[in-house]
């Protein structure tokens, strides 16, 4: 009888899982990819944020806001794993630095990346480059309300903070990335007519 129960459990929360959860993961991979920059990091913190979706099922409330919680405990996950990183020493591939200094070409000194050189001479990329920029409490907001289009409240719970803050910490962080972006914009022949006035 308990064996009978446990299974339509795991039938349950299966279900929910594919339905509510798995539908977020683009969001989350893209989400997780502005914080961390990088592909290999970026699966590694949505396999992880699912692995505890998936453990902590039972607490998620069925028909509610999946993406919001998915995002909260992927932002959880990204701030240990940043603090975790942080507290170790620089490691070092010993090997890699063998196999460059082993090259016959020792003039090649950057690495070409496939989508740097496919998005370079796309408008757009400076947009990219300048939320990149900002430092990640008001790169988290921007991304989650403006990318992501989570509401006030929504972003308060995944950040934890009050929306004062939230909505302040966008007002900033829309106001750094108007000043990063100025002077593209000028180029394209846009202007800030509200300076104008």
């Amino acid at each position: 009888m308990v064996l009978m129960a446990d299974n339509t459990e795991k039938i349950a929360k299966d279900k929910v899982f594919e339905e509510e959860f798995l539908p977020q993961i683009d969001a989350l991979y893209n989400f997780a990819y502005h914080l961390t920059y990088s592909e290999e990091d970026a699966n590694d913190l949505v396999q992880e944020a699912y692995m505890k979706a998936y453990r902590f099922i039972n607490n998620y409330e069925v028909g509610t806001n999946a993406k919001a919680w998915l995002f909260r405990i992927l932002k959880n996950a990204f701030i240990n794993d940043y603090r975790k990183k942080n507290k170790q020493p620089t490691k070092v591939d010993y090997e890699e630095i063998v196999n460059f200094h082993n090259e016959e070409d020792t003039n090649f000194s950057s690495y070409d990346d496939l989508r740097t050189e496919m998005f370079d001479k796309m408008m757009g990329d400076e947009v990219t480059t300048a939320i990149n920029s900002l430092p990640v409490d008001f790169r988290t907001v921007i991304l989650l309300c403006d990318i992501e289009g989570f509401t006030y409240e929504e972003i308060s719970k995944i950040i934890n903070v009050p929306i004062g803050t939230v909505r302040s910490r966008l007002h900033r962080s829309r106001n750094m990335l108007k000043e990063k972006l100025r002077e593209y914009a000028a180029e394209y022949g846009y202007s800030d007519k509200r300076s104008k006035e």
